[in-house]
């Protein structure tokens, strides 16, 4: 395990043979980060060859997996991803599609999918169309598909669309083709997205992730302003945001934060020692920029709020005479159960406090979030449809039961609704 760069040095790339392929950045929401949880997944059974990668969550993937588990299905990994394959493979269906279908059919939840056989080369994402999922084609013809549009950029690719919610797309000796095999159901992409964790540089949702950022950074200058002599990001989701912030305020920009990129980020660290240790090495504060000022510091989101806490000392330590927080997005209630690894109720600092209780915890000398009606108004240029903003609402669009096996809100329209 470790960095694409690392794993995939030219001598190993120059070894692999064929003309189609996947690959996959593991990014755990379900099952620990151990080596026989990377994916691609791949499977043989009637259907010939599998190879799946999958990004997302699949919610009923563990009352899936006991019930193949008590069929004799004996499983390699512990993500949710390798329930699709022992599905299809205990498929009646001799048709690798209909096979997917049927499969696919029987999960909720966020999924954005590839599945490579000898035969085809396939996308599917789910009817709320969580994740983003896009296609590109090279010059040469070559069909290529991607989370993100960065991608392309970087692989000489010219974007064609994003893939559809609910719509598969499959590449065979014919050409492409799509599918629609699934029910509508209501648009529910997935918001945080735009707030963090998409590139910047990316289109999501045929979106572009920097203007969004920039509108919600100038939205929290409008209806949170302070002020104050210089505006500085928390490196580098927030970078954006407060680029947005400075511009709309008038208050200078200036990077009084610099950024270690040798940490990944530190609230989806599966340990809090871990979390503790790398918010200590991760930042580190440019003196000049923030002594003796009035500082604004935005952060795109407060998730425990243990790394802010910790970061605004050193800025208070560093001389600032005024430290203001701000967060361009509404603050985080809920845990995400569609791909993003948030924290539990418990662990979320908004979910157990009011903000003045976070701003004493936090030790500023202001806290304002964006509102949710005005995170909104960032995106309300947007024609793709609905997102899901249940980190911020608790309105989750797909029903999900919690480990304990208690049902969580069902919006049943949503199955539905045209």
């Amino acid at each position: 395990m470790g960095l694409v760069a690392n794993i995939f040095t030219q001598p190993k790339i120059k070894e692999l043979i064929g003309d189609s392929a996947i690959g996959h950045n593991r990014y755990s929401t379900t099952g620990a980060s151990f080596l026989r949880n990377a994916q691609p997944i791949r499977v043989e059974s009637h259907l010939g060859p599998v190879a799946l990668a999958h990004n997302g969550n699949l919610v009923n993937s563990w009352d899936i997996r006991n019930r193949l588990e008590r069929d004799g299905s004996i499983f390699q990994t512990t993500i949710d991803s390798e329930v699709i394959v022992h599905l299809m493979a205990k498929s009646h269906k001799t048709d690798l599609l209909e096979a997917l279908c049927e499969s696919l059919s029987q999960v909720r939840g966020a999924y954005s999918l590839l599945v490579l056989t000898p035969r085809y080369l396939i996308a599917v994402r789910d009817p709320n169309g969580f994740r983003p999922l896009v296609m590109g084609k090279r010059s040469d013809g070559a069909i290529v598909f991607a989370s993100e549009t960065c991608a392309f950029d970087i692989t000489e690719t010219e974007y064609v669309r994003d893939v559809e919610p609910g719509e598969m797309v499959v590449i065979d000796h014919t050409g492409v083709r799509s599918l629609y095999p699934f029910p509508k159901a209501k648009p529910s992409l997935c918001i945080f997205e735009y707030i963090y964790f998409a590139r910047p540089d990316s289109y999501i949702f045929e979106e572009s992730v920097y203007k969004v950022r920039k509108s919600l950074g100038r939205q929290l200058a409008r209806v949170m302003p302070v002020e104050a002599d210089v505006v500085i990001p928390v490196p580098d989701s927030a970078n954006i945001a407060a680029l947005g912030y400075s511009e709309e305020s008038g208050i200078p920009y200036q990077s009084g934060l610099v950024r270690s990129h040798y940490i990944g980020r530190t609230f989806i660290e599966p340990d809090q020692k871990i979390r503790d240790f790398g918010a200590k090495i991760k930042y580190n504060v440019v003196k000049e920029v923030v002594n003796g000022k009035r500082v604004v510091i935005i952060d795109d989101s407060v998730m425990r709020g243990t790394t802010s806490r910790k970061i605004i000392k050193m800025i208070r330590n560093a001389g600032a005479k005024e430290i203001h927080f701000r967060v361009s997005a509404p603050p985080t209630v809920s845990p995400c159960y569609y791909g993003i690894d948030i924290p539990t109720h418990k662990e979320l600092i908004a979910s157990t406090h009011s903000i003045d209780e976070i701003q004493k915890y936090l030790r500023v000398d202001t806290l304002a979030y964006l509102t949710l009606d005005t995170m909104h108004k960032a995106v309300e240029g947007h024609k793709g449809g609905g997102f899901c903003d249940a980190c911020f609402t608790s309105n989750y669009p797909v029903e999900f039961q919690d480990h304990a096996g208690n049902q969580k809100s069902l919006f049943t329209e949503y199955a539905t609704e045209e």
